[in-house]
């Protein structure tokens, strides 16, 4: 009986002790569901909170936000909480106290939190961790790698060390997404030895990947160099590749850059594949082949086979994906549309997001409809008040597409649209007037075009952006000058605060960023006061990394300066050099067709305004032929042929008038006529093309022959 009673007393003791030695700041963390719980355990046991408390709470912070989709954050009442004050200086008082993965994991998620990179806060985390650098496991190096970037130092020395670090240690990583990261973030630091070894190693990695994770490849080979070693390697693996898990990864990773031939011996080995394809590779197959623009038939049926039989597993967002790949690759096939249309209703019924019912929404919209449903409009009208611009702007968008196609619009004007419009306007102008972030209203209105934006909400989204003009600064620059420019808008106050953040902060400033930013003042043809200031420093500040730009981005930039009559010499010089130029044809290989012709477009523009405005820098005009297979052809447009009627007549005759001339370096005069001293005109013998000899005269060259009219007569002028 003792003997028992005595077992009992201990059990209680070693109870009684384990339950003292817990912490209870941590488990009330651990019982949190929201930011708010955990600022209030914060707030009530702020002066018991260890570094340990810290990291798990400002962790949890990051956690809860990132379980959300991005219209649903609320970084900025996190931002703006006095607790989470609170957590950054006792985060910043107990930094020698964390452990490894502990001051990476913070620092990310304090960043990720949107604690300004000049932060005391960030910068001691930052010194911390590169005193510890050779210390960190890969993991955190990778993360750490990704604050860095987010705070535009890739080419710094720090970046320099972590690139070494990969260098030595490359062997040892086994994590694809790990290797990613740094691969993205070190990519214009590595050597070609070294690249080489990272494609490699990535290839060895991609084989050990979960079968659902495609998005790997892409991660993978965002770099030129990358890019192009990469293909390359995995051109080389098409015929070896014959499973469908090693298959699928291949064809997203290789199809949207490899060539013609490769792309049809790709689409040859997945007809052999498809029956034996699972749901999410039929899904990342059908996604690809939209990418590439295949017109594959019998393999786009083979697809819709395996999506029409596993429809039952696919998420809302997947149907949403698919329906929209097939729709764009017009694809013909009835019965499985009209699936996929009722599956799209079932989940948009059942929906309560507002992002996951605008695309929905905007996905059925694509699909021919015999009826309007009506539960698409009370589901619009549900969930409106809570929708961003974007997603407004895409209700608008099947709003229209509606009416368009809703025979009896014409004659009776349906209240169901009218109504939905004037809740969509109202809901639209209430959220620019509440707005108070100019970094969430940009990312709202990012995807943004259309005609109800243009013609509702223009206006009032240029007063809101005024008004908040003072919180304009490096971190959002470039995206306001991108908006500006995408939805042609001239507004000097926005585009003179664009130019005085850029001059006062431009080392933060990443320089491939450096082209968005100055983009509105070319196109838009404005001049702000400081002016030749903000191109110097932008020039300067572009020169060192020049080596680190993509081909094609290198040309755009430089054809925007160019708008502005900026001619870096050592810009020009380096993208007219033999190995730049073969650089760029390798990497217009690997573009999409619509990319690959602008780029080509601007390179042709470039070279034509070097040629005639700095024929010291001696580029050769090399685009002549690229002009005349765009020359065009024909008659010209009814306005144009109305235009010349009416010249000739004036004039007396057709031939006194040339159509559509061309000039030296191609470019195109509507109509040109001579005038003699008596203002008589003076015919053209047969349609010519204007060129300069070796001595500089002018050469009136036709298809028969050449003569050359060293000048006009006598008090002639050619009037254009």
């Amino acid at each position: 009986m003792f003997r028992f009673r005595f077992v009992q007393s201990c059990l209680r003791r070693l109870l009684h002790g384990g339950t003292v030695t817990r912490d209870p700041v941590l488990q009330q963390l651990r019982m949190c569901v929201a930011e708010e719980q955990v600022f209030d355990v914060v707030g009530k046991n702020t002066a018991k909170l260890t570094v340990d408390h810290v990291g798990r709470a400002v962790g949890m912070l990051w956690q809860f936000q990132k379980e959300k989709p991005q219209m649903l954050r609320t970084v900025e009442l996190i931002n703006s909480h006095p607790q989470f004050l609170t957590l950054r200086v006792l985060a910043e008082n107990k930094i020698t106290h964390m452990d490894n993965l502990m001051l990476v994991d913070i620092l990310y998620s304090f960043l990720r939190l949107n604690v300004e990179p000049h932060d005391s806060l960030v910068q001691q985390l930052v010194s911390e961790a590169w005193l510890r650098i050779d210390r960190l496991p890969m993991t955190s190096l990778s993360k750490f790698a990704i604050c860095l970037s987010d705070q535009h130092l890739q080419h710094s020395t720090l970046m320099g060390h972590i690139t070494s670090i990969i260098d030595q240690m490359l062997p040892s990583i086994h994590d694809v997404r790990i290797l990613s990261t740094l691969m993205i973030s070190v990519s214009s630091l590595v050597s070609v030895r070294l690249r080489d070894a990272l494609i490699d190693r990535a290839g060895h990695l991609l084989d050990t990947i979960d079968v659902s994770n495609y998005n790997s490849p892409r991660r993978l080979f965002n770099n030129c160099d990358f890019m192009l070693a990469a293909r390359q390697r995995l051109t080389e693996l098409v015929d070896s590749s014959t499973d469908p898990f090693s298959f699928t990864k291949l064809f997203v990773g290789l199809g949207p850059m490899a060539s013609q031939e490769t792309k049809e011996r790709l689409e040859n080995t997945a007809l052999l594949l498809a029956d034996e394809l699972n749901a999410q590779q039929a899904l990342a197959i059908a996604e690809t082949l939209e990418e590439i623009q295949s017109r594959n038939l019998s393999l786009l049926n083979k697809i819709a086979s395996v999506i029409k039989r596993n429809l039952h597993v696919y998420k809302p967002v997947e149907v949403a994906r698919i329906t929209q790949a097939l729709f764009l690759l017009q694809y013909q096939n009835p019965e499985l549309f009209a699936k996929l249309r009722n599956t799209l209703i079932t989940f948009l019924r059942s929906s309560i997001f507002p992002y996951e019912v605008s695309m929905l929404t905007r996905v059925l919209s694509l699909l021919p409809s015999p009826r309007l449903d009506e539960t698409l409009l009370s589901r619009m009208e549900a969930v409106a008040p809570q929708c961003t611009l974007s997603d407004l702007n895409s209700f608008s968008f099947v709003i229209s597409k509606w009416v368009r196609n809703d025979s009896s619009f014409a004659h009776n004007t349906p209240s169901k649209y009218v109504h939905l419009l004037q809740v969509l306007n109202r809901c639209g102008c209430e959220r620019l007037h509440t707005a108070d972030r100019l970094d969430l209203l940009l990312e709202e209105l990012k995807y943004i075009s259309g005609e109800w934006f243009e013609e509702m909400l223009v206006s009032e989204v240029m007063a809101t952006l005024q008004r908040m003009m003072d919180q304009i600064n490096w971190t959002n620059v470039v995206e306001l000058a991108y908006f500006l420019t995408k939805i042609n808008q001239h507004c000097p106050p926005l585009l003179d605060q664009i130019a005085s953040v850029a001059i006062k902060d431009i080392e933060k400033i990443h320089p491939s960023a450096t082209y968005a930013m100055l983009l509105p003042f070319s196109v838009l043809n404005y001049d702000p006061a400081q002016a030749d200031e903000l191109y110097d420093v932008c020039i300067q500040h572009i020169i060192p990394h020049i080596s680190s730009f993509d081909p094609h981005l290198l040309v755009f930039l430089a054809y925007s300066l160019a708008l502005a009559d900026y001619f870096p010499e050592e810009l020009v010089r380096t993208i007219f050099s033999i190995d730049f130029l073969g650089k760029l044809d390798a990497q217009l290989e690997t573009l999409p067709d619509a990319l690959n012709m602008r780029t080509r477009l601007r390179l042709m523009e470039l070279n034509r305004a070097v040629c005639l405005e700095c024929p010291e820098f001696q580029v050769p005009w090399f685009h002549e032929r690229y002009c005349q297979y765009f020359t065009k052809k024909g008659s010209g447009s009814p306005a144009q042929q109305q235009i010349h009627k009416l010249l000739s007549d004036v004039l007396g005759g057709y031939n006194c008038v040339r159509v559509e001339g061309t000039t030296p370096y191609s470019y195109t005069i509507d109509f040109e006529c001579i005038l003699d001293a008596h203002m008589q005109p003076l015919p053209f013998s047969e349609p010519a093309t204007l060129q300069i000899s070796n001595r500089g005269k002018v050469h009136w060259a036709t298809n028969s022959m050449e003569r050359v009219k060293e000048d006009l007569p006598p008090g002639a002028q050619r009037y254009v």
